[in-house]
Protein backbone atom coordinates (compact mmCIF):
# COMPACT_ATOMS: atom_id res chain seq x y z
CA UNK A 1 0.00 0.00 0.00
CA UNK A 2 1.51 3.33 -0.88
CA UNK A 3 0.18 6.68 0.34
CA UNK A 4 0.49 9.77 -1.31
CA UNK A 5 -0.60 13.24 0.31
CA UNK A 6 -1.24 15.97 -1.91
CA UNK A 7 -3.48 18.66 -2.87
CA UNK A 8 -7.45 17.93 -4.34
CA UNK A 9 -7.68 18.03 -7.83
CA UNK A 10 -10.98 18.66 -10.11
CA UNK A 11 -11.17 14.98 -10.78
CA UNK A 12 -10.89 14.05 -7.00
CA UNK A 13 -14.88 15.28 -6.87
CA UNK A 14 -16.82 12.53 -7.09
CA UNK A 15 -15.01 10.12 -4.47
CA UNK A 16 -14.49 13.50 -2.15
CA UNK A 17 -18.04 14.05 -2.77
CA UNK A 18 -18.68 10.18 -1.15
CA UNK A 19 -15.96 10.55 1.54
CA UNK A 20 -17.83 13.80 2.47
CA UNK A 21 -21.40 11.63 2.49
CA UNK A 22 -19.83 9.16 4.85
CA UNK A 23 -17.88 11.90 7.31
CA UNK A 24 -21.71 13.98 7.69
CA UNK A 25 -23.08 10.31 8.46
CA UNK A 26 -20.94 9.24 10.77
CA UNK A 27 -21.31 12.87 12.35
CA UNK A 28 -25.27 12.33 11.94
CA UNK A 29 -25.71 15.58 10.53
CA UNK A 30 -26.87 16.94 7.25
CA UNK A 31 -25.42 19.71 5.24
CA UNK A 32 -27.59 21.32 2.29
CA UNK A 33 -26.13 20.55 -0.79
CA UNK A 34 -25.63 24.13 -1.73
CA UNK A 35 -22.97 24.44 1.00
CA UNK A 36 -21.32 20.83 0.08
CA UNK A 37 -21.14 22.43 -3.66
CA UNK A 38 -19.59 25.64 -2.35
CA UNK A 39 -17.36 23.59 -0.15
CA UNK A 40 -15.58 22.32 -3.06
CA UNK A 41 -15.54 25.71 -4.76
CA UNK A 42 -13.36 26.95 -2.36
CA UNK A 43 -11.05 24.72 -2.16
CA UNK A 44 -10.23 25.50 -6.00
CA UNK A 45 -10.64 29.61 -5.00
CA UNK A 46 -7.65 31.28 -4.70
CA UNK A 47 -9.25 33.92 -2.51
CA UNK A 48 -10.46 31.05 -0.08
CA UNK A 49 -8.56 30.36 2.69
CA UNK A 50 -10.25 26.82 2.65
CA UNK A 51 -7.43 24.11 1.16
CA UNK A 52 -7.97 20.24 0.97
CA UNK A 53 -5.45 17.49 1.19
CA UNK A 54 -5.89 13.98 0.00
CA UNK A 55 -5.09 10.71 0.71
CA UNK A 56 -4.47 8.95 -2.35
CA UNK A 57 -3.77 5.25 -1.31
CA UNK A 58 -2.67 3.12 -4.76
CA UNK A 59 -4.61 5.78 -7.15
CA UNK A 60 -7.87 6.26 -4.91
CA UNK A 61 -9.23 8.72 -2.90
CA UNK A 62 -9.47 7.26 1.01
CA UNK A 63 -9.03 10.13 3.08
CA UNK A 64 -9.21 14.15 2.96
CA UNK A 65 -7.83 16.68 5.37
CA UNK A 66 -10.17 20.35 5.18
CA UNK A 67 -7.81 23.28 6.85
CA UNK A 68 -7.75 26.70 6.79
CA UNK A 69 -5.29 29.50 7.83
CA UNK A 70 -5.73 32.62 9.39
CA UNK A 71 -4.33 35.43 11.85
CA UNK A 72 -4.17 35.65 15.16
CA UNK A 73 -3.89 38.14 17.89
CA UNK A 74 -1.58 35.88 20.09
CA UNK A 75 0.80 34.32 17.41
CA UNK A 76 3.14 35.77 14.56
CA UNK A 77 2.51 33.69 11.86
CA UNK A 78 -0.90 32.07 10.84
CA UNK A 79 -2.85 29.45 12.69
CA UNK A 80 -4.10 26.28 11.03
CA UNK A 81 -7.40 24.89 11.49
CA UNK A 82 -7.68 21.75 10.75
CA UNK A 83 -11.67 21.55 10.14
CA UNK A 84 -12.39 17.99 8.59
CA UNK A 85 -10.78 14.72 8.45
CA UNK A 86 -11.64 11.67 7.24
CA UNK A 87 -10.51 8.12 6.27
CA UNK A 88 -12.63 5.78 4.41
CA UNK A 89 -13.85 3.27 6.99
CA UNK A 90 -12.48 0.34 5.20
CA UNK A 91 -9.17 1.64 4.96
CA UNK A 92 -8.78 3.06 8.71
CA UNK A 93 -5.75 1.97 11.21
CA UNK A 94 -3.46 1.82 7.99
CA UNK A 95 -1.78 5.00 8.84
CA UNK A 96 -3.95 7.48 6.54
CA UNK A 97 -4.87 9.54 8.99
CA UNK A 98 -1.94 9.61 10.45
CA UNK A 99 -0.19 10.40 7.10
CA UNK A 100 -3.07 13.50 6.92
CA UNK A 101 -2.02 15.00 9.94
CA UNK A 102 1.98 14.73 9.51
CA UNK A 103 1.81 16.06 6.21
CA UNK A 104 0.03 19.52 7.81
CA UNK A 105 2.67 19.62 10.48
CA UNK A 106 5.37 19.66 7.59
CA UNK A 107 3.53 21.89 5.92
CA UNK A 108 2.89 23.92 8.70
CA UNK A 109 6.74 24.04 9.24
CA UNK A 110 7.28 24.99 5.86
CA UNK A 111 4.69 27.38 5.66
CA UNK A 112 5.40 29.02 8.78
CA UNK A 113 2.44 28.71 10.54
CA UNK A 114 2.46 28.81 14.18
CA UNK A 115 0.04 26.75 15.37
CA UNK A 116 -2.25 23.65 13.74
CA UNK A 117 -5.15 23.54 15.78
CA UNK A 118 -8.70 20.85 15.45
CA UNK A 119 -11.42 19.67 17.71
CA UNK A 120 -13.73 16.44 17.84
CA UNK A 121 -16.52 14.83 19.40
CA UNK A 122 -15.70 13.73 22.96
CA UNK A 123 -17.26 10.49 22.19
CA UNK A 124 -14.78 9.90 18.94
CA UNK A 125 -12.79 7.42 20.73
CA UNK A 126 -10.97 6.09 17.65
CA UNK A 127 -9.76 9.69 16.02
CA UNK A 128 -8.96 10.65 19.93
CA UNK A 129 -6.70 7.93 20.08
CA UNK A 130 -4.36 8.87 17.19
CA UNK A 131 -4.68 12.89 17.81
CA UNK A 132 -3.46 12.06 21.80
CA UNK A 133 -0.77 10.52 20.36
CA UNK A 134 0.79 14.46 18.78
CA UNK A 135 -0.45 16.28 22.04
CA UNK A 136 -2.57 16.50 24.88
CA UNK A 137 -6.02 17.98 24.74
CA UNK A 138 -5.18 21.76 25.90
CA UNK A 139 -8.58 21.55 28.62
CA UNK A 140 -10.79 24.38 26.19
CA UNK A 141 -14.24 23.59 25.74
CA UNK A 142 -15.88 25.27 22.63
CA UNK A 143 -18.81 27.32 22.53
CA UNK A 144 -21.05 27.51 19.27
CA UNK A 145 -23.48 30.04 18.71
CA UNK A 146 -25.49 29.35 15.36
CA UNK A 147 -27.34 32.18 13.26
Amino acid sequence: MTVTIRDARPEDETRWRELWAAYLAFYEVTVDADITDQTWRRVFDPASAIAMRIADVDGRVMGFALYLTHEGTWIRGKDCYLEDLFVDPDARGKGIGRALIDDLVALGKAKGWSRLYWHTSEDNKTARALYDSYVESDGHIRYRISF
